[in-house]
């Protein structure tokens, strides 16, 4: 796989989340400030709540904006089996039933899917529980994570 393609594709996509997060914090603004909204007593909570709505959003935007610019002054590196798995590293984990998964190593936006060349591959922060133990790892390590009282075992395929 590709990474300068997945690197593209994943700027591509927080572009797009943070045009739309632009997009839904003009909206929950211009509710919060249109004059329909004030309030005519103590109870009439319209405004207030979307007053609420809007600074969300403006932190959701603040994030997204944040998020882009770390990964826009990413510098790919190739894997260093003497360093192990490190920012920028493609990895192919399978769990204890044989189940695969493949995960970039990013600076930020964890939790975000993206797909490229047919596979579905998962952004994971070094800040992540995962992340921050699959650091230093090489093909073939296993990585025992506890998940929701259970203890989940990982063994890296392949990284690139």
């Amino acid at each position: 796989m590709n990474k300068a393609r997945l690197h593209q594709l994943i700027l591509d996509t927080l572009q797009a989340d943070l045009e739309l997060a632009q997009r839904a914090a003009l909206s929950a603004y211009e509710a919060a400030t249109h004059k329909e909204n004030i309030a005519e007593n103590k109870y009439d909570t319209l405004g207030l709540e979307a007053s609420y709505l809007a600074a969300g959003q403006a932190r959701r935007v603040e994030e997204i904006r944040q998020a882009l610019k770390a990964w826009q002054q990413l510098t790919l590196r190739p894997f260093d089996a003497e360093l192990g798995i490190q920012l920028t590293a493609l990895v192919w984990l399978a769990n204890a039933q044989g189940i695969e998964q493949c995960l970039f190593l990013g600076p930020d936006a964890a939790g975000m899917k993206v797909r490229l060349e047919g596979q579905e591959v998962l952004v994971i922060s070094p800040r992540a529980p995962l992340g921050q133990r699959l650091l230093g790892c090489a093909e073939g390590d296993q990585v025992h994570m506890r998940i929701d009282n259970s203890t989940q075992l990982f063994e890296v395929l392949r990284v690139s």
